[in-house]
């Protein structure tokens, strides 16, 4: 069974139930465009940027660590494993279906890539947390007296997921593609043809979930290097890009008299290579404040001594833990206003097209969370979740029915790579998120009510 409860609810107030919190959410949205209109600029745009690096540094963490810590045990690890499971599921799916989309609608060849990622790759972390604390902050919700605490520490259980894909499968594949750069002089440097350059760094889109990221630039961020090392292995750079040097490891120590044995002990050429692109992986990065505080929450939550000793009201750091609560209390009316003034930027002028826009968002809106009530249905009739735990399907089923992730705006402008084009698609996907959540809330609500 997917949700089953005794109803207790109307149409009417299954209704209500669901679309109240999204019109809170939208108020706030609202309230952070007006502020942030090109044309009044009540609050600038570097006032956003330093709210956006709050949230992400200080009260982000403090929410992720005072809930995750407060739910965590050894018993609900091991029960709660179908979560991160369910980002790669959705990731997986949604990858197919923005595969799908590409062929069908044609985004120019080199949008192609971007068509895949964009559909694919949903936020599973600011925004599903701001709806959680605004359904949780209704009198009338269904997920009972612990809704909040338990519904964010699901969310952020499922962050670290999301964040090795984005620095890890994301970051390699939203690489430039090789026909924007060209050879330049007689060395082995390349250049992005200057048509692509564009200067969106400082969009507050970029700073937006993720602040500092387009700052973590490196010598090989907005160059096609995976396939410049793997073209290499054919020859085929030969004539087009030159090879990458791969003598700095392993010579110091070695001289010229013994050839051979060298040959026999140097490991294999693609070993190599796959070895380079593992290196160039940006996963150091992966430890942010958000994430440092769900490692922390987890690892003092299944020590029992631990957890008695930070959390709870006799606990002797209560006063700590409690002082972190009023700062995660900001959260979400900061989460909200930063997508306001995210939006107040407007869509960027781009060559994806009408047709692709339309179709990633009916993709990535409409398609999918329907195929991950399926999977959400399929899951539990497999007696893969928690029992009677509707928060729990809850977050699954959302995992499904966000819009892409913002984070994927930071990473095209730190690899170069469909700036423009994120910065419209997540634009006009948000707008058109409020009326697709609404329909999904409620569904989901409805379902809630059934069985």
């Amino acid at each position: 069974m997917f949700w089953s409860m005794d109803p207790q609810v109307t149409i009417n107030g299954d209704w209500v139930s669901a679309v109240a919190p999204l019109m809170k959410l939208l108020c706030l949205t609202v309230i952070g465009l007006l502020l942030a209109n090109p044309r009044v600029q009540v609050v600038p745009r570097a006032t956003f940027k330093l709210l956006s690096k709050l949230v992400f540094a200080l009260f982000l963490p403090c929410l992720i660590f005072v809930h995750l810590g407060k739910s965590v045990t050894i018993d609900n690890v091991l029960h709660w494993w179908f979560i991160p499971v369910n980002v790669l599921i959705s990731t997986a799916i949604g990858c197919i279906l923005g595969y799908i989309v590409a062929l069908i609608c044609r985004p120019p060849p080199h949008l192609f890539r971007f068509t895949v990622i964009m559909t694919g790759f949903g936020n599973t972390g600011n925004l599903p947390i701001a709806i959680i604390g605004s359904v949780c902050h209704t009198s009338d919700h269904p997920f009972g007296p612990a809704c909040d605490t338990k519904g964010i520490a699901y969310v952020s259980f499922a962050q670290w997921v999301a964040v090795i894909l984005v620095y890890t499968l994301v970051y390699h594949m939203m690489e430039p593609p090789m026909q924007f750069f060209e050879i330049v002089g007689e060395g082995n440097e390349i250049q992005e043809e200057p048509e692509q350059i564009s200067n969106y760094s400082r969009s507050l889109l970029h700073e937006a979930e993720w602040p500092g990221m387009v700052d973590k630039v490196t010598e090989h961020s907005k160059t096609p290097f995976i396939a410049r090392i793997f073209m290499s292995i054919s020859g085929s750079s030969q004539n087009t890009f030159p090879d990458i040097d791969f003598t700095e490891e392993g010579t110091s120590g070695a001289g010229p008299s013994s050839p051979k044995s060298l040959r026999c002990l140097a490991e294999p050429r693609v070993v190599r290579r796959i070895r380079v692109v593992a290196e160039k992986t940006p996963i150091q990065h992966i430890l942010q404040p958000p994430t440092i505080a769900s490692l922390l929450a987890i690892i003092i939550g299944m020590v029992p001594v631990l957890k008695n000793f930070v959390f709870g009201a006799d606990a002797p750091l209560s006063f700590f833990t409690d002082s972190l609560d009023i700062l995660a209390a900001a959260v979400v009316p900061s989460v909200m206003l930063i997508l306001g003034g995210m939006l107040a930027e407007g869509p960027k002028d781009n060559a994806l097209g009408i047709r692709t826009i339309v179709g990633i968002i009916v993709a990535r809106l409409l398609v999918l969370p329907c195929i991950g009530i399926g999977v959400v249905t399929l899951a539990d009739k497999l007696h893969l979740l928690v029992e009677q735990d509707h928060m729990y399907r809850f977050v699954l089923s959302l995992q499904y029915s966000t819009p892409s992730a913002i984070l994927l705006g930071a990473i095209a402008s730190l690899r170069g790579y469909g700036v423009k084009e994120a910065s419209a698609l997540l634009f006009w996907q948000h707008i058109c998120a409020v009326f697709s959540l609404s329909l999904y809330l409620i569904v989901y609500f409805k379902l809630m009510s059934f069985i």
